[in-house]
C-alpha cells in the first residue's frame, strides 16, 4: 500500500474514533454531557489521539529504517567482483537501485507481472533494453549478480512496506478499541488528552535540538574518517587547494576561508551602513504612512530565492562592472582590471543587497524598542532631533545593532548561490576584489556533487569544511547574543 494511501487510512480511522469516543461518552451519561467528567470533545480527542499518535510514531520510524536495513543488507550480498569492476560499492548500490525502480514500474504498470520479474535472467534479456523501454537509462549492460541484488532490493521493499501497513493498521485499531472501551461518563478524559498534548509538544520541542544534534554529529564522524586519511596540518595550514581525486591533493582550508571572509567583508559593508541608515529613518523619521509602505517593501528583499541574487549577479551587476573597470579603451575608466564577469566584487555587492533587509528589520526593532521617555527626555533638555538619535537612541540600541550585525555575518558567510554565480571557483589569496575567488559553501557543494565515493579524502573533506563553517557560524551567534545579553540596558 502506498504511504500516503495508508496515512490517509489513518487519518480515517482517527476520525472515526473521534466520533466514536465522543457518542459512548454521551450514551453512559444518559446524553447529558453535565454528567461527564469532561466535555464531550475531550472523549473524542482520546480515542483519535490513542489510534492515531502510536501508529504513525512506528511509521515514521519505519520509513526512516527500512531503507537503511535494505540497503545494508542488500550491499552485504554484493559479489566482490561487481565491487572491483565498478569501483566503488555505493556505485553499485546506486545502479541496484535505479534497477530495482526500473523493475517495480514494470510491475506497476502492467509491462510484467511479478513472476516474470522474479523470472527474469540478465544472461537471457537484454535487461538495459527492457528498462529503457519504461524510461529508466542504465549506463551499462546489467550484469546477473547486480540484476539478483536488485530483485532482491525490491522484494524486501515490497515486504518491508507490506509489514509496514498491516502493523501500523494494526497498532491504530487496537488504539482505538482499548481508549473506546475505556470511555465513560466518569473517565477523566481531559487530564489524558492534556498530558498526552503536552507530551506531544515536549517531543516536537525536542526534535529541533535532536536534528541539530544529529547533523553535528554526522559531519563531526566524517571529518574524524577524512582527517584518518588526509594531515590535519595540511587542512588547517596549508596554502593551497587542488583536489584532483588522485592521491595527491591540497585540501587546504585557508585559501577558501580567505575567500569568504573576504566576499562577507564586502557584502557587509554594503549592507550595514544601508540596512542601519534606512532602519534610522523608518523608526525616528518616517511618518506611520511612509513606514506602512515602505518597510514591507524593503522586506520584500528577503523573500527573494537566492539563485535570484545569483542570475542577477551573473547577468547584471558582473556585467555592470565589467563595463566599468574592464574592455580596455572601450570601459568608462580606460582600464582593463576585471577579466569577467565573476569576481569578488560581484558576489559582494549582490550578497549585501540580499541582507539589507536582515540588518534594517533587526535595527528597527531594537530601536523601537528604547523607550519613548529617553527620546522625549532629550528633547526636552533641548537636544535637536538628529542629537536625540546620535546621543541617545543609538548608544542605547548599539549592543542589539551589533548583534544584528554578526547575525547578518554568519548569513553572509553560509551563503551559496550568489558566490557560485558571481564569485567564481578559484582558491587563492589576494587582495583584488576584481579578481575570481571561491568560498567554503562553494567547494562543500563541488565536492559532493555527482556520484561520490565516501572513501576518498576529497569528497570527505566537504565535511571537514561543512564542521568548520558550523563552528565558525556558532561562535558569531554566539557572540551577537553575549554582546546583547551582556551590554543592554535594562529599561522599566
Amino acid at each position: 500500500m502506498p504511504t500516503f494511501w495508508l496515512v490517509a487510512l489513518l487519518l480515517a480511522l482517527s476520525a472515526a474514533g473521534y466520533v466514536l469516543g465522543r457518542n459512548r461518552a454521551l450514551a453512559t451519561a444518559g446524553g447529558d454531557a453535565r454528567d461527564l467528567h469532561s466535555r464531550p470533545n475531550y472523549y473524542g480527542f482520546n480515542v483519535l489521539l490513542s489510534a492515531l499518535v502510536p501508529a504513525m510514531g512506528v511509521l515514521a520510524v519505519w520509513l526512516l529504517a527500512q531503507p537503511i536495513m535494505i540497503e545494508n543488507a542488500v550491499s552485504a550480498m554484493l559479489p566482490d567482483s561487481a565491487i572491483a569492476e565498478n569501483t566503488t560499492r555505493g556505485l553499485v548500490m546506486s545502479d541496484v537501485r535505479r534497477i530495482a525502480e526500473g523493475l517495480e514500474l514494470a510491475i506497476s504498470s502492467g509491462a510484467a507481472t511479478a513472476a516474470e520479474i522474479s523470472a527474469l535472467d540478465a544472461a537471457k534479456t537484454d535487461v538495459r533494453a527492457f528498462l529503457g523501454d519504461l524510461g529508466v537509462a542504465l549506463g551499462s549492460d546489467v550484469r546477473p549478480d547486480i540484476l539478483a541484488a536488485a530483485k532482491s532490493y525490491l522484494h524486501q521493499s515490497q515486504t518491508g512496506r507490506t509489514a509496514m501497513a498491516v502493523l501500523t493498521l494494526a497498532l491504530a485499531l487496537c488504539g482505538l478499541a482499548f481508549a473506546y472501551r475505556r470511555t465513560h461518563k466518569d473517565f477523566r478524559a481531559r487530564n489524558v488528552v492534556e498530558w498526552a498534548v503536552m507530551a506531544l509538544l515536549i517531543l516536537a520541542a525536542s526534535l529541533a535540538i535532536l536534528t541539530t544534534v544529529g547533523i553535528v554529529l554526522s559531519m563531526l564522524f566524517e571529518t574524524a574518517n577524512f582527517f584518518g586519511l588526509h594531515s590535519w596540518k595540511d587542512f588547517f595550514f596549508g596554502s593551497s587547494w587542488a583536489p584532483n581525486f588522485r592521491g595527491d591533493s591540497d585540501l587546504s582550508i585557508l585559501p577558501l576561508l580567505w575567500g569568504t571572509l573576504y566576499i562577507s567583508f564586502i557584502a557587509l559593508l554594503v549592507a550595514v551602513p544601508i540596512g542601519l541608515f534606512a532602519a534610522i529613518y523608518l523608526s525616528e523619521y518616517a511618518s506611520r504612512t511612509t513606514r506602512a509602505v515602505a518597510k514591507p517593501l524593503l522586506e520584500i528583499l528577503a523573500g527573494i530565492p537566492t539563485i535570484v541574487y545569483g542570475l542577477f549577479a551573473l547577468l547584471t551587476v558582473g556585467p555592470m562592472l565589467v563595463r566599468i573597470f574592464g574592455r580596455g579603451d572601450e570601459g568608462l575608466l580606460g582600464v582593463e582590471w576585471m577579466s569577467g564577469a565573476t569576481a569578488v566584487l560581484t558576489a559582494g555587492l549582490v550578497m549585501g543587497i540580499m541582507l539589507i533587509p536582515f540588518v534594517s528589520s533587526l535595527s528597527d526593532d531594537i530601536i523601537n524598542a528604547v523607550p519613548q521617555s529617553m527620546r522625549d527626555g532629550a528633547l526636552g533638555l533641548g537636544a535637536t532631533k538628529s542629537e536625540t538619535v546620535r546621543s541617545v537612541v543609538l548608544p542605547a540600541a548599539l549592543p542589539g545593532i551589533v548583534g544584528a550585525v554578526l547575525l547578518a555575518a554568519s548569513r553572509a558567510i553560509g551563503e551559496t548561490m550568489i558566490v557560485v554565480m558571481g564569485a567564481g571557483a578559484i582558491a587563492k589569496f589576494s587582495l583584488n576584489p576584481l579578481e575570481s575567488m571561491t568560498t567554503i559553501t562553494t567547494r562543500i557543494v563541488s565536492q559532493l556533487t555527482g556520484d561520490t565515493d565516501f572513501a576518498s579524502p576529497e569528497t570527505l573533506v566537504a565535511f571537514a569544511l561543512g564542521l568548520t563553517l558550523f563552528v565558525i557560524t556558532l561562535g558569531l551567534n554566539i557572540m551577537a547574543l553575549y554582546i546583547v545579553r551582556k551590554y543592554r540596558e535594562q529599561y522599566e
